[in-house]
Order: structure tokens, then C-alpha cells, then sequence
């Protein structure tokens, strides 16, 4: 985790969440993204801070620097992150947020998979906490992001025993902002991050295990799993 997720609704949407934290440099759009199955390897809109403003990129989901010579990562665990060889220098520098409605999880049941969708209860916009090679408006290939994830606790470690960390809207600026020192940065994921009571989720059509797949029905609860 966390290998699939939705960005499906307008940019605004996200953005009003965000409204008064920080300038913007980005333009209005209120037209849906429409993304119903990212995954890894595919560009992905990424929430960033620089210049005195907030700006979306669309950024590589994955990270391989050059002397890296395995299949980019696309998680970092919190719990050992900012300390790392791999990714300090990005927890420092390249802080990011992954905009999103909710993500996919897959449940092993006997011989199968059930992929499930999470979501936010109330339906409230989701901001992924995401470090990466910054600057984002000058990225090279495959020095992408990874997403940050915590260990999953309560029922939704059922399925699977990792999950995105999800950060307050109220905490998304300070997160984003430069000047936020990285262990600034380490107490605001402990207090900042939602818990995993605040989710529901349901089972989902195996369809989504296509990444070709992109029709709003993925997202849809199913009444036969596995079938």
C-alpha cells in the first residue's frame, strides 16, 4: 500500500479545502479529473509549495535515482523515512501532497483477491502526505514521488496492514512549506495524520486490477465479491 487511488473530482474541490493557507499559482479549473484507477508509473497532479505559492505538477509516480537499478518505489514508510539514506534528502526538500478521493486495497480471500475502496466517511477530500525530487516543475524521469504510508490499525488492518497517511487539510500548507524544518515535518505526521475510524470502505469490482480501466462504475460497492 499504497498502489492504487482516485482522483476524480475537480482540482477546486481540494483547493477550497485549502482556501486562505497559501497564495495559488494555478489555474481554475472546475472540471472533474476524472481518474478512477492512478497507478504507479503514470503522472499524477502533485500539490507543491515553491515561489511563495502553492502549484500542481504532474509528477512520475515512482522514484529511482540514477543509482538506483531496481523497479522505482512508490511508498516510504513514515516510521523510517526522514531518517534514510534514500529518502532524507526528499523529506527535507521535496515535501509534496497527493490530492485524492479515496484508494484501493486488495484482501486476500483463500486462493483470490477482493480489491476494496477507502474513503473518507463523510466524503471529504483526501491530501496524501508525498515526498519527492523537488523542484516538480523540472522533473527527470523516474525522480518521481512516493507516497508516505502508516501502519493500518483497528478493522482496516483486515485488509492490509499499511495505508496512506492522510493529513488534516488544516496541516497541508505547514507540511508543503519550505520553511518547515524536516523535524517539524516528523511531528506533524504523528499529529496531524487521520485516523483510520475516520474511513469506510467496500468491496469493489475486480475490474480495477486493470489499469486501463477507468469507468466510474470501479469505484461502485459490489454485491458479490469475488464473483
Amino acid at each position: 500500500m499504497c498502489g492504487r487511488f482516485t482522483q476524480i473530482q475537480s482540482r477546486e474541490v481540494w483547493l477550497s479545502a485549502l482556501e486562505g493557507q497559501a497564495e495559488r499559482n494555478i489555474a481554475w479549473d472546475e472540471q472533474p479529473i476524472g481518474r478512477y484507477n492512478v497507478a504507479p508509473g503514470s503522472h499524477v497532479l502533485l500539490l507543491n509549495h515553491r515561489d511563495d505559492a502553492l502549484h500542481l505538477d504532474p509528477v512520475f509516480w515512482g522514484y529511482a535515482p540514477p543509482w538506483w537499478h531496481k523497479a522505482p518505489l512508490i511508498n516510504a514508510r513514515v516510521e523510517t523515512a526522514a531518517e534514510s539514506k534514500m529518502f532524507r534528502p526528499l523529506w527535507q526538500h521535496g515535501r509534496a501532497v497527493v490530492m485524492a478521493d479515496g484508494w484501493y486495497e486488495w484482501k486476500r480471500e483463500g486462493d483470490k483477491k477482493q480489491p476494496y475502496y477507502i474513503y473518507h466517511r463523510q466524503r471529504q477530500p483526501l491530501f496524501f502526505a508525498a515526498i519527492g525530487h523537488a523542484p516538480y516543475a523540472r522533473q527527470q524521469e523516474k525522480e518521481g514521488f512516493v507516497i508516505i504510508t502508516a501502519a493500518s490499525d483497528r478493522g482496516m488492518v483486515a485488509l492490509h496492514d499499511r495505508r496512506p497517511l492522510v493529513l488534516e487539510a488544516s496541516a497541508v500548507s505547514e507540511w508543503l512549506h519550505p520553511a518547515t524544518s524536516a523535524q517539524r515535518a516528523s511531528e506533524l505526521v504523528e499529529q496531524a495524520a487521520l485516523d483510520p475510524q475516520q474511513f469506510s470502505w467496500h468491496p469493489v469490482s475486480r475490474a480495477v486490477g486493470n489499469p486501463h480501466h477507468q469507468q466510474p462504475e470501479l469505484v461502485e460497492a459490489i454485491a458479490d465479491p469475488l464473483c
